[in-house]
């Protein structure tokens, strides 16, 4: 960036006085020059790294920030009616009230058999409050299977990026799909039919395909180890095990926990949902000291498993 100071081959003892005041005057080049760097640095703070990677949003992430109930934005929300929209049930959208930061990833999250969309509200606000626009989606009925949530969440994003009243705040080129029980088994038919996908988080999934070598979007698969309903032995695990071994692809089994531990707040679920998806949407890699190495067993976690460190 800065130009090389000028200097002389001319012999220094034969013009002592110039030669002093050409350091001189290179000192003082150089000195401005830092001044300038470190009033920039002052200036950006942590937008510095904007540069690097134009989709970072927010402060850089610490334990207790990904933890939290509530990121750095301030979040809004709209209603969307089931009467205002095709191939879908409607929903609420949740996303950062200020535009002060450009656009958005998005992210849409499908519910379980027989349930609304009340029963993953937690996460709306608390991913959108991390910098991401976020479409909590009511399926056409709620017998609706992993099939048909998957195409009703591919639906809510094209909604959102194309006739919401949110869509300027959104980037389309940055999006993930999220589920719970056959909505997690729909977020993999969506990765599988929409490759272009830049995140996947299925939760206590529940699906009879356990083979989905299609699949090209980086995935966290979320079991729990006293799942019921579908066990991870039959689901998440083989569904886990279907993913191409070369995708950044990641395993975590909740200690202590069951098929319904995804429908309320959860620190576990939100703190790894929330760097997947800072590290694959918006490419932040400041979120991967929390994703690799895997986290340790303990009294959350029961079992993890994943490729470290991450490719793509």
């Amino acid at each position: 960036m800065h130009q090389h100071p000028h200097t002389s081959t001319a012999d220094p003892t034969a013009y002592p006085s110039r030669t002093r005041r050409g350091r001189t005057g290179r000192f003082a080049q150089l000195a401005a020059a830092l001044a300038a760097v470190v009033g920039l640095s002052t200036l950006t703070g942590p937008g510095a790294h904007a540069a690097d990677n134009p989709y970072e949003r927010g402060p850089a992430p610490t334990e207790s920030s990904i933890e939290a109930l509530r990121g750095p934005y301030s979040v809004s929300e709209t209603s969307v009616s089931s009467l205002s929209v095709t191939g879908f049930g409607g929903g609420t959208v949740y996303y950062p009230s200020s535009t002060a930061d450009g656009t958005f990833g998005a992210i849409a999250i499908s519910p379980g058999f027989t349930a609304y969309q009340s029963s993953i509200a937690w996460l709306g606000p608390r991913l959108a409050s991390q910098g991401f626009v976020v479409f909590t989606i009511d399926t056409n009925t709620t017998l609706d299977q992993p099939a048909s949530r998957g195409d009703q969440l591919l639906a809510a994003l094209d909604y959102l990026t194309g006739r919401s009243a949110v869509r300027g705040r959104i980037d389309s080129s940055r999006l993930g799909v999220m589920g719970h029980s056959m909505g997690g088994g729909g977020s993999l038919e969506a990765a599988k039919d929409r490759t272009s996908l830049q995140a996947a988080i299925p939760l206590t999934p529940w699906n009879l395909d356990t083979t989905w070598p299609e699949v090209r979007t980086p995935t966290l698969i979320f079991g729990a180890d006293g799942d019921t309903v579908a066990p991870v032995s039959t689901h998440a695990e083989p569904l886990y095990t279907g993913l191409p071994s070369s995708l950044d692809r990641a395993y975590l089994e909740l200690n202590n926990a069951t098929h319904f531990t995804p429908n309320s707040s959860n620190t576990t679920i939100a703190k790894y949902s929330i760097s997947w998806l800072k590290r694959f949407i918006d490419n932040d890699t400041r979120y991967e000291k929390f994703l690799c190495p895997l986290p340790q067993r303990s009294l959350t976690i029961d079992e993890a498993r994943g490729n470290c460190p991450h490719t793509s």
